[in-house]
């Protein structure tokens, strides 16, 4: 895993990852030649893909021979080839106003915050205090996403979401507690989680720690998911604060 990457390999990686997240499929080389700009031969992406899943970053699900990426990849494609898409001013308005008249009462600050975050994102959104409070917003989002017609993976999602236990596990111990975290199914250690990506930032708010975030796909949007779940956790926080 700690083997470099050619510059080649690594614009190939990000337009594998690119692709994977709009289609949510295993991807081939001749796709990736045909939409992407990579100035090599289908039989050369084909060759540096089968070097990508040597190294870790790639793997076949199937006899196909189109690949996804693996944790690896998908962490190096946050930290390093990723480009966060930020809110623009009239969507940050948005969201405060959507919040703003009950910002003196927490639990409907959390409530309205949550399910706010949940319409921004198409996604579930799911908040929680240290002291056992959750809330979670937009059910209905995991059902357009493909990983989840696994009955499975669906019932493990909403199992979680019925134990308060569990949600504190998830933002006050698996992550870290550093101000933006991502965390992949896989990591957890939980069954069948092994589909599941979450986005999550942790807040001060008064005696308490609070936390907001999306769970969706490993696929999810990364690249507009982030900056929007790190900007209600910031909003909850000045808001409260404040």
């Amino acid at each position: 895993m700690n083997d470099g990457l050619t510059a080649r390999q690594t614009q190939i990686l990000k337009a594998l990852i690119d692709e994977y997240i709009k289609i949510a499929e295993p991807v081939g080389s001749f796709a990736l030649e045909k939409k992407y700009d990579l100035g090599v031969s289908s039989a050369t992406i084909r060759s540096e893909m089968v070097n990508l899943t040597k190294k870790g970053y790639l793997r076949q699900p199937h006899t196909s021979a189109g690949r996804i990426p693996t944790s690896v990849a998908m962490k190096f494609y946050i930290d390093q080839l990723m480009e966060e898409r930020s809110l623009s001013v009239v969507d940050e308005v948005k969201a405060k106003e959507e919040v703003w008249d009950v910002r003196r009462d927490f639990g409907k600050l959390m409530e309205e915050a949550t399910h706010a975050l949940a319409e921004k994102t198409n996604s579930l959104a799911v908040s929680a205090t240290d002291e056992g409070d959750t809330w979670s917003s937009g059910y209905s989002y995991i059902f357009e996403n493909p990983e989840f017609g696994n009955m499975e993976v669906c019932r493990s999602v909403f199992e979680l979401l019925e134990q308060e236990r569990r949600i504190h596990e998830l933002f006050f111990e698996k992550f870290l507690g550093t101000p933006m975290e991502v965390l992949f199914g896989e990591d957890l250690g939980w069954d069948y989680f092994e589909p599941v990506g979450i986005v999550a930032t942790r807040f001060a708010t008064g005696k308490k720690q609070g936390a907001i975030g999306v769970i969706g796909p490993f696929r999810l949007n990364y690249s507009a998911i982030i900056p929007t779940v790190r900007y209600f956790g910031n909003l909850i926080h000045e808001l409260t604060e404040g």
